[in-house]
């Protein structure tokens, strides 16, 4: 018998307060950093929080690390729902699945090669159920003040690889 076994792993969870954008950018370079192929990273935050401005400098950031040229256009794929880039030897795929109507959805966007051969930005995470994956950074941003509109709170918590990663990473 193996008590360890038995124990649940609790993800590590850090806060960072961004006090403007250029904050935001420091981070997502940061998290550029550290990230690997099949990594996903899960962004979550009520609207305008900053999600595919941290997925921007996130590309941007991962593209000079490449040492190619940062994608011309990063837009919101709020509409095609995914986007992907080729950076150097990665694929990034970036969802947004705000308007996503079931888990399984995902699926025919690509999600299962995503997971297998790239990284992912996934925002609106929570929408796909069980078919998020247990290894993964999410990052939730957060209006911090309401006096500071560009002020954000960053809650960083990494599950299974990330647990051990997440304290490089702010």
């Amino acid at each position: 018998m193996n008590p360890a076994a038995d124990l649940e792993v609790l993800p590590a969870t850090r806060a960072v307060a961004l006090a403007d954008e250029a904050a935001t950018q420091r981070l997502a370079a940061c998290v550029a950093a550290e990230a690997r192929a099949r990594d996903v990273i899960a962004l979550t935050g009520p609207l305008g929080a900053g999600k595919t401005a941290f997925a921007r400098f996130f590309l941007a950031a991962l593209a000079r690390r490449e040492g190619m040229a940062a994608p011309d256009e990063v837009p919101s794929p709020t509409f095609t729902l995914v986007q992907t880039y080729r950076l150097g030897s990665l694929a990034v795929w970036h969802f947004d699945l705000y308007r996503l109507a079931r888990p399984d959805d995902a699926v025919e966007l690509g999600l299962d090669e995503a997971l297998a051969e790239g990284i992912s930005l996934i925002e609106w995470p929570e929408r796909l159920g069980r078919l998020l994956p247990r290894d993964r950074l999410e990052i939730a941003l957060a209006y911090a003040a309401a006096d500071r509109p560009e002020a954000r709170l960053a809650t960083l918590t990494g599950h299974g690889a990330w647990r051990l990663r997440v304290d490089h990473v702010a």
